[in-house]
């Protein structure tokens, strides 16, 4: 046992009224670095701009070349987004409610007029916004004067290029008040030319309210304390994990690759004529020279597979094949797997589509746990980036529809009522999960209206 560190003159004070072993460092306590001194907010551990944004290009990096974080990413907004969000009007009017929808779904399917670009849809923009808010922990959207909506990736919202000494309320591209209200976000235009970067442009700030207060920036991102105003990769927490599993692999295969090579174990009898015993030099089949480019050479063996070898009178030939990987390396990999999969939400068989080994009710709840998960995502996505979005565009067609005008000027507020109706998922046991909920209404223990909404369905809808 190694002797504890002895503490200070100011910790020897303090220890009088503390008792928590954690409040110091010892041999079982790690050191941490980059601690605020008197504690801080989100902001204080980001706010080295160019590490921050090394941070989001090491996670795409790691999406692009490593085996298996791209489609755990991928597969982590799929279950989020799956086929869409349904937008459900509420005004009061069965005839505005279906007009409002039927104007929403004409402008959401066509690219034309969703995205600036003309490329994505309102869908495919479901799903972006989730996966680059999993990969580099936030993204933007610019509500453009005409209507369609402009994506923005967060490497594009940095801080102005002249940022005065005494302005400290810019945080990462982002401006807040004293409050901790957004007011405009600092955005560097998009260099085309692949072989420059936005680092040397002066950025455009953009007011998140327009002079009508009506939100026109829209930032979507997973905040895990209030003072946090951008948000942060996924995989922040298992960076050295994902790295030492690819390298790992990488080593596995090389290693699998050596041994793949045969090796010959040669018995002589001790006995053998001194003439027949072979040197330990000597090698077996016809061998070529090589030059090694420094007038040098070297004999090279010309072994392959399928290759007939024929021993000296009285040697008896071994091979020998080693276990490559041994059992211990699966159960390490799963375990390395496992924590990646963990910090996207997701279980292990859920991320190697692998539920061999597992009872059919431990994977139940392994993925019950992990719909929770996605749940969450989804009425952060629905919040922050759906219900904004509307309410920009509802203000668009009354701006653009005298009779859409008219309509919001007489109902007020219940002109912008809705919901958002976040896609399920099916059944794991189709016929008992159904059982048990025609049991929970019939036994009184929930309504229909209760079991619907769980179900994220309309019940008037069904009702009718």
């Amino acid at each position: 046992m190694s002797r504890r560190r002895q503490p200070n003159a100011l910790e020897q004070r303090l220890e009088v009224r503390t008792d928590y072993d954690a409040m110091f460092e010892s041999r079982f306590v790690r050191t941490r670095t980059g601690l605020a001194p008197m504690g801080g907010g989100a902001d204080y551990h980001i706010r080295n701009e160019t590490r921050y944004l090394k941070l989001i290009e090491m996670a795409r990096d790691m999406e692009r070349n490593d085996s298996i974080i791209g489609k755990t990413i991928e597969r982590a907004a799929i279950n989020v987004v799956q086929d869409g969000f349904t937008l459900c009007p509420e005004t009061g009017d069965d005839a505005l409610d279906r007009a409002i929808f039927d104007r929403w779904q004409d402008w959401a399917t066509d690219r034309e007029q969703c995205d600036v670009a003309g490329e994505s849809c309102w869908h495919e923009m479901e799903q972006l916004a989730v996966h680059s808010m999993l990969r580099d922990g936030d993204i933007i959207g610019l509500g453009t004067a005409d209507g369609p909506l402009q994506m923005i990736e967060s490497h594009r919202v940095r801080n102005p290029g002249k940022t005065k000494a005494d302005n400290r309320n810019i945080i990462i591209g982002v401006e807040v008040d004293d409050l901790h209200r957004r007011v405009r976000y600092h955005i560097r235009p998009e260099s085309w030319d692949p072989q420059r970067s936005t680092q040397k442009m002066s950025s455009q700030a953009f007011d998140v309210r327009d002079s009508n207060g009506v939100r026109q920036v829209f930032h979507f991102y997973m905040p895990n304390r209030s003072s946090a105003t951008r948000g942060l990769t996924a995989l922040a927490p298992v960076f050295q994990i994902a790295g030492m599993f690819e390298d790992l692999n990488f080593a596995k295969l090389v290693q699998a690759q050596v041994v793949s090579c045969f090796a010959l174990f040669r018995y002589q009898e001790a006995s053998a004529p001194a003439s027949d015993i072979l040197p330990s030099v000597q090698s077996y089949g016809v061998q070529t020279t090589e030059n090694q480019g420094d007038g040098t050479t070297r004999l090279i063996d010309d072994l392959a597979p399928g290759v007939e070898l024929t021993g000296k009178p009285g040697e008896r030939l071994e091979g020998f094949s080693p276990d490559v990987p041994n059992t211990n390396y699966f159960e390490h990999a799963k375990l390395l797997l496992s924590m990646i999969a963990v910090n996207l939400g997701m279980p292990y068989s859920m991320l190697m589509l692998d539920s061999s080994g597992n009872s059919w009710s431990a994977v139940r709840v392994d993925y019950d746990e992990a719909r929770r998960g996605f749940k969450r995502i989804q009425q952060s996505l629905i919040e922050r980036w759906h219900e904004p979005i509307y309410l920009w565009k509802l203000r668009h067609y009354a701006a653009e529809d005298p009779a859409m005008m008219q309509q919001m000027m007489r109902l007020g507020r219940r002109f912008f009522r809705h919901m958002w109706r976040p896609p399920t998922w099916p059944y794991v046991q189709p016929v008992d999960d159904a059982t048990g909920q025609l049991l929970r209404v019939r036994n009184g223990l929930t309504s229909p209206r209760r079991l619907h909404g769980e179900l994220s369905q309309d019940w008037e809808e069904i009702a009718a």
